[in-house]
């Protein structure tokens, strides 16, 4: 009953995505995304790199934005202010696309992400006044810093595929933040709770302020919060976290929108190609072993946040 609306749901979004792209004016365009190439070709690169995208940022549960916004803000010949509302109308794309099919499978849990994502959902408006009242420069040289950060966590920490947690803490117990899913790869059926409640919230609140002023989702953040900290199955962390992404992204995009940072010849083939990709990569997810997702997404992030951070200091412009 859910693949349903969500079918029906696509259709309008991709004929009015084409609409937006035909009706573009040309001059338009030709300012925004330069001289280089004719109009078209940087929408038609854009959805070629975001169907890429989205069958690897669904299985990480990182989100779209967390690759979007430092490899097009790095590659692609955009201002970064029009990248950041892009990048996160894609990683809300790519959550919605994939949320059916993670829910149905039991790698997403409802109850675990609502109370998570009605504190960063809140923290995210304030990321996003923040991240547009800074020079480009500063915010292009702390999303580098930040990805490599990311980097170097994905590195060290050894996420665990099922972490044990002897028993939930009472507030993840009021909440009921508890659940079963059968791992697709294994077929073992897991029984899994959390911990460390109190705290998981705060951090969320942080998370929040990140994903709205970098733009990038912050899925990055949700997985290693979900599963180092509260204790979530790693598979469950990378789910969940999408369905918070679909929360707090929608609140941040609203300032961008309201800014005027979102351009449609942008957003809307990147949101497209994201969504097509997240289709995939829920299906993915189900087959995929962890470690495999963890390495590839290591190697992108690395490269983008590197060139992120040389385009920020003028060493590589």
């Amino acid at each position: 009953m859910t693949a349903r609306p969500l079918t029906l749901l696509s259709r309008p979004v991709l004929w009015g995505a084409a609409l937006l792209l035909m009706t573009a004016p040309a001059h338009a365009a030709g300012a925004a995304l330069g001289a280089g190439m004719p109009w078209w070709g940087w929408p038609l690169a854009l959805f070629v790199t975001c169907f890429l995208m989205g069958m690897v940022a669904v299985p990480a549960g990182i989100g779209g934005g967390t690759l979007f916004v430092p490899i097009v803000g790095g590659f692609f010949p955009f201002h970064l202010d029009f990248v950041r509302g892009a990048g996160l109308l894609v990683a809300l794309a790519s959550a919605l696309a994939a949320a059916p099919m993670l829910l149905r499978g039991g790698l997403a849990s409802l109850r675990l992400a609502l109370p998570l994502a009605l504190l960063a959902s809140a923290s995210s408006i304030a990321g996003a006044l923040l991240g547009l009242a800074l020079p480009v420069s500063v915010v292009q040289t702390a999303l580098g810093l930040i990805v490599l950060g990311i980097v170097a966590l994905m590195f060290v920490s050894k996420k665990s595929e099922f972490p044990v947690v002897a028993a939930p803490d009472r507030l993840g117990s009021a909440l009921a933040l508890h659940g079963v899913f059968v791992d697709g790869a294994t077929r073992q059926r897991i029984d899994w709770q959390v911990h460390r409640t109190g705290i998981g919230l705060v951090v969320f609140l942080g998370i929040g302020v990140l994903a709205g002023m970098f733009g990038i989702g912050a899925g990055w953040a949700n997985v290693p919060a979900l599963n180092l900290l509260m204790g979530a199955p790693l598979k469950v962390s990378a789910g969940t976290s999408g369905l918070v992404l679909s929360l707090v992204d929608s609140s941040a995009a609203w300032v961008y929108v309201n800014k005027g940072a979102v351009l449609p010849m942008i957003a809307v083939p990147s949101v497209i190609g994201m969504m097509l990709g997240a289709m995939i990569g829920a299906r993915l997810l189900n087959v995929l072993k962890g470690t495999v997702i963890r390495r590839l997404v290591i190697g992108v992030l690395l490269f983008a946040g590197l060139r992120a951070l040389l385009k920020g200091t003028g060493v590589w412009a």
